[in-house]
């Protein structure tokens, strides 16, 4: 089988979620089948859209697409025609989708034209918000990252697009006529990609629910089905000492949605001997501001990059519980994971994916969305019930028998089961048609 995997960045460039899963689903794949990886770079000494090709190895091949810009928009003509010819070479039997941020959604319409099957994994809200994550940009610089209920056209440009506004005030209602027109033509552009998609996985039943409601995929079209992870980096053969400090830690990116500075401020007014670790970077305007926030309490470490496979015995060896503080409603985060394969207790939000993988004083600990005095008060119990949170951390992963998260080699087995499927409902249809 010949697989082509769609997204918008790949390790060790970008090294988020969808990013680090598409690198474990990939790397298993190839293994058996010829994995063709279709990706962006940002390389500003060359022509966007330029085309670099990269061999990893006999079965796993990369072709990156310059989009050195950074460009809002959704749809690029010169990349759909770069991928065109890309697919034209390479021709796959099955399309897996990851993300289109950074790309463009033509992508869908090149491949529907050459009856290449399409499985679209959703990683976050992207298809249904122009911004991707429901967090509202600052408004008139008085409110800061706000949740947004729902998606609205004008709501849309008039709150998250006004920092592309001319800012001269007798042109602010033609601003916003634009901009509404604008956000109008995304939107129409991505809900038709439901109709020309076969198959979409959710991994969290929360983010299913959320795109059969609000968005309007028919519940034939989308699956549950949630991560896979390589285990084997995932197991500790170094283990913290239970005489040392109550540790926290931090792993991910260092932007706003992540909520890390929640956890600064909950930790600075912790009245309690503990220490926090913070693994991971944004950029250095993004993380410096962090450490200003940090300055003042000395048991704030920042550790810098990871990588994830040393996870276990570089990261989760050195604290006693993670935390996941992100101000969006996450929906099936890897480090969650990460944390329980390595039965680390976790302490998050009670909403969406983050409330789906961990239950209160079951597997971790949650506190209120968004509320730093209750994710102090989450901190205090755990420093102060240390034995808890080891019992807690224990039990793993809620929906296996043995608290082990999914592994890599299950998933991407059942992936090769509906990637077959799909194919044959293809060359059925081919055959009817008498193509």
């Amino acid at each position: 089988m010949h697989i082509l995997k769609i997204i918008h960045g790949y390790p060790p460039y970008y090294n988020a979620g969808s990013e680090v899963y598409s690198q474990s689903i990939c790397n298993e794949l190839s293994k058996k089948h010829k994995v063709t990886v279709v990706t962006r770079e940002e390389n500003p000494y060359l022509p966007d859209f330029h085309v670099r090709y990269e061999k990893s190895h006999e079965n796993l091949q990369f072709f990156y697409v310059n989009m050195a810009q950074g460009k809002d928009g959704f749809r690029h003509k010169e990349l759909d025609a770069a991928f065109a010819q890309i697919l034209l070479k390479q021709k796959p039997d099955i399309a897996h989708v990851g993300h289109l941020n950074h790309l463009s959604t033509g992508i869908i319409d090149v491949l529907n034209v050459h009856g290449i099957p399409i499985v679209f994994t959703l990683h976050d809200f992207w298809l249904m918000c122009p911004r991707g994550q429901f967090l509202q940009r600052n408004s008139c610089g008085t409110k800061v990252w706000e949740l947004c209920d729902k998606q609205e056209d004008k709501k849309c440009a008039t709150i998250c697009y006004s920092p592309y506004f001319t800012g001269i005030p007798e042109l602010e209602e033609q601003d916003i006529a634009y901009w509404t027109n604008w956000i109008n033509a995304r939107m129409k552009e991505t809900k038709a990609i439901i109709s020309k998609t076969d198959l979409f996985i959710a991994p969290s039943k929360y983010l299913l629910n959320r795109f059969v409601n609000e968005f309007h995929v028919p519940k034939d079209k989308i699956i549950y089905l949630d991560y896979g992870f390589p285990l084997h980096y995932l197991t500790p053969t170094i283990h913290k000492k239970s005489n040392e400090v109550f540790t926290f830690g931090y792993i991910g990116t260092h932007i706003p949605a992540k909520g890390v500075n929640l956890v600064i401020e909950a930790f600075n007014q912790l009245q309690l001997p503990a220490k926090l670790l913070i693994w991971g970077y944004k950029d250095e305007q993004s993380s410096n501001a962090l450490r200003q926030q940090a300055a003042t309490n000395p048991n704030i470490e920042f550790k810098g990059k990871y990588i994830n496979q040393n996870l276990a015995d570089e990261v989760f060896s050195q604290i006693d519980c993670i935390v996941v503080p992100s101000i969006w409603t996450e929906n099936s985060p890897l480090v969650i994971h990460e944390a329980q394969a390595c039965r680390i207790p976790v302490i998050t939000a009670n909403v969406g994916g983050m409330a789906e993988y961990v239950q209160d004083g079951v597997n971790g600990l949650l506190f209120e969305h968004r509320n730093v005095k209750s994710l102090l008060q989450k901190m205090q119990y755990a420093v102060q019930n240390p034995n808890i949170m080891k019992q807690l951390g224990k039990r793993g992963y809620l929906y296996s028998e043995d608290g082990q998260v999914p592994d890599i080699q299950s998933h991407c087995r059942e992936l090769e089961k509906i990637y077959e499927s799909l194919i044959e409902k293809k060359l059925c249809k081919s055959c009817l048609s008498g193509e």
